[in-house]
């Protein structure tokens, strides 16, 4: 009786095991982040516009998540050109101001093989929203940018498309 219920019960222990064994490894592996970081000094340039155009003069702070800020610089009629240290990690963020108390604007810089950014009110909105969605990962900011993207209600249709899509596009129709 004994012998019956050790064999009956022994699959029960073990897949309790087993199934520990994998939480642990499914833990594991989530755990793991990749920490992207240049790994040398980096120059990340670009120009500053807002609403009514170029923006000539102001300020682009290059700070990291925390705010800690990393470097400034002057803008030159639009543009701006701003060192970044090596093994600075990413995500980063360029923020421009003009005076203060004025508003900013902001580029988050998450990928650490691109060098231009434009430092705009549409990147601000993205910034803005990817940081509510949890924060300046490349998929929040992917999911920002869709949601920025706007498509005039003129050309809009429940297919997608205005009027028929072969003439527009060239068909025969």
């Amino acid at each position: 009786m004994k012998r019956t219920a050790l064999f009956t019960l022994l699959p029960v222990i073990l897949s309790g095991f087993a199934t520990g064994c994998e939480q642990g490894q499914k833990t594991a592996k989530v755990s793991q982040s990749v920490i992207k970081k240049y790994t040398q000094a980096t120059i990340l340039e670009g120009t500053v516009s807002n609403d009514k155009g170029v923006v000539k003069a102001g300020t682009v702070e290059a700070s990291d998540e925390d705010g800690h800020l990393l470097t400034r610089v002057a803008v030159d009629n639009g543009h701006y050109s701003v060192e970044i240290p090596a093994n600075t990690i990413l995500p980063i963020l360029l923020t421009f101001s003009s005076e203060p108390g004025a508003e900013k604007l902001v580029a988050a810089v998450v990928h650490d093989s691109i060098t231009k950014y434009e430092i705009n009110p549409l990147t601000t909105a993205i910034a803005a929203a990817a940081k509510t969605m949890g924060g300046y990962t490349h998929a929040n900011m992917i999911r920002a940018a869709e949601a920025a993207a706007h498509v005039p209600d003129a050309n809009k249709t429940t297919t997608g498309w205005r009027g028929d899509p072969t003439t527009q596009y060239g068909g025969w129709h």
